[in-house]
């Protein structure tokens, strides 16, 4: 007699699926190896969710839900603005662990643009990107970390665009990890509207 499958939450469908997204491309993934990833049987995942795009639009509602949140939790583990905003630029680069795995994340992406359903979730998790830029960019002008009268919501669109494209000029390059690579590009793109550090007074 063979034993019962295991019950798994959604969120762990969702994070087995974003594992099998990593080392597998869209032609390569199947509900099968997702479900090798969850440790539980294709049929289950058929089940519930009903096929394979009706899962990966799932996670990507689920992405483009939480996306605020993750802006959110950012600010909140750094105690300056700025920090956060290259905090953000870092947890981008992990898209970038190797060019072949920034590859096979712009295949999913076609996806995303392609197909109306994916590209309406595409749309909100920009949205809620550029409103996180937005605050974190204001907070640091309140901060006294961005000079007064800083545009922030130009700068915002700024940051969101080097972000992505510092990715796919990484690629060109492959020179250091993606992480230092897009970290000096948002330190770059910062660097005009930073105040100067402040100095003790005599030196």
């Amino acid at each position: 007699m063979s034993p019962r499958p295991r019950k798994v939450s959604d969120e762990q469908v969702f994070a087995a699926t974003h594992r099998a997204t990593n080392r597998l491309a869209p032609s390569e993934l199947t509900l099968a190896e997702i479900a090798k990833e969850a440790g539980v049987t294709a049929g289950a995942l058929a089940q519930r969710f009903g096929s394979k795009r009706l899962l990966l639009l799932a996670l990507a509602r689920g992405a483009a839900e939480s996306t605020g949140g993750f802006i959110a939790e950012l600010k909140a583990a750094h105690k300056s603005p700025l920090a956060a905003v290259v905090a953000y630029a870092e947890c981008m680069a992990q898209l970038a662990q190797s060019p072949a795995a920034l590859a096979r994340n712009l295949a999913y992406l076609q996806i995303d643009l392609a197909d109306p359903d994916f590209r309406e979730q595409l749309a909100v998790q920009a949205r809620a990107t550029r409103a996180g830029l937005e605050d974190l960019l204001g907070s640091a002008v309140s901060a006294g970390e961005l000079k007064r009268g800083t545009d922030v919501v130009t700068l915002a669109r700024t940051v969101e665009a080097m972000v992505n494209g510092s990715l796919m000029t990484w690629a060109f390059y492959h020179d250091g990890p993606a992480e230092r690579w897009i970290r000096d590009d948002v330190n770059a793109v910062l660097a005009p509207y930073r105040t100067k550090p402040r100095t003790a007074k005599g030196r």
